[in-house]
């Protein structure tokens, strides 16, 4: 059997989950790997067969997308002619993490696909939203990577068709404690916009990791580093805590870990203020801008117990063979 699984490059919660699946594909046949984007940290171990620009958002330095630097990576042409190379009818399964290129080679080809990722759990009217519609972003959300079946993943079961996270193996493995600092990443932020509030409560020890800094520095409480996964992880670990933004990943794994989460969803992206409303209905308190406010917020945050059992069971083998055996071609 031969399997393409294409997946998303911006962010880094696409490649997270895909480390956990990509070695249970591999028990099935032969899989060939094709990532489009540009904007991840972290990296697979496996070969990747196929690598392309493909849309990707860049982030900003204010708690939101950059749209000039993103409109300037952009390139329509490029797209169309990689959307063309991809030899779809040499696989038997295609399996996609909201990836573009794929979805519409696919949807154009009349090949039957199937999403794997959390953006398709938005495809049920039953997984949470905010009180304000975004009917443009909507749209996004269903036609950015289309495919003809489903499986998503969120903070609950919403659905019949969606499941709770993939926490990934090397977080499983962890052995949690509280060595009392809090681990902050916000992609979105420069950090010395964070360091400017975060160094106002002197008795807490910060770890700011930063999409902007190349090199680590201190500044009093507030240790700032270019992100690593193995620097990210320890410190998760050993946290009071995670401030982050309103992706999907990271917050569970910090909830998985028993960690008690502070959200801060990026400006103007929809499916981070819908993660963000999931998050608040289960507890998790959600600020939406860094400002004088947020000083007392994060004070509030600080003093209080704000964790939340949560239930992630490890479900991702099952899934796969699931998608192996009703999906295949």
């Amino acid at each position: 059997m031969k399997i393409l699984y294409a997946i998303q490059g911006t962010g880094n919660g696409h490649i997270s989950r895909a480390k956990e699946i990509v070695p249970l594909l591999q028990q099935y046949g032969e899989l060939d790997i094709l990532v489009s984007g540009t904007q991840a940290d972290i990296t697979l171990q496996q070969e990747v067969k196929y690598k392309f620009h493909g849309f990707s958002f860049v982030f900003g330095k204010k708690g939101g997308v950059d749209h000039w630097k993103s409109y300037k990576v952009m390139n329509l042409r490029r797209f169309w002619k990689d959307m063309r190379s991809i030899p779809l009818n040499n696989y038997d399964l295609i399996i996609n993490d909201f990836e573009p290129l794929t979805a519409w080679a696919c949807k154009l080809q009349g090949k039957r696909s199937i999403s794997l990722s959390h953006q398709a759990a938005f495809i049920s009217d039953k997984t949470p939203r905010p009180l304000k519609k975004g009917l443009y972003a909507e749209w996004i959300l269903k036609y950015y990577a289309p495919t003809t079946d489903h499986i998503g993943f969120h903070f609950q079961a919403y659905d019949d068709f969606i499941y709770t996270p993939v926490i990934r193996s090397e977080i499983r493995a962890l052995n949690p404690k509280n060595f009392g600092h809090y681990t902050v990443y916000l992609p979105a932020i420069d950090d010395k916009i964070l360091v400017k509030y975060l160094h106002l409560f002197p008795k807490v020890r910060w770890h700011v990791f930063s999409k902007h800094q190349k090199t680590p520095y201190q500044y009093g409480n507030v240790w700032v580093k270019p992100i690593t996964n193995d620097e990210y992880n320890k410190s998760l670990e050993n946290c009071e805590g995670l401030l982050t933004g309103g992706g999907f990943e990271g917050p569970a794994e910090a909830l998985y870990l028993g960690k008690k989460v502070l959200l801060v969803p990026m400006k103007y992206q929809f499916e981070q203020e819908c993660n963000a409303e999931a998050a608040r209905l289960m507890g998790v308190p959600v600020v939406h801008d860094i400002n004088k406010k947020f000083v007392s917020y994060l004070d509030t945050w600080i003093k209080e117990d704000f964790k939340i059992n949560v239930d992630f069971p490890d479900q991702t083998a099952a899934i796969i063979e699931k998608v192996v055996n009703t999906y295949k071609q």
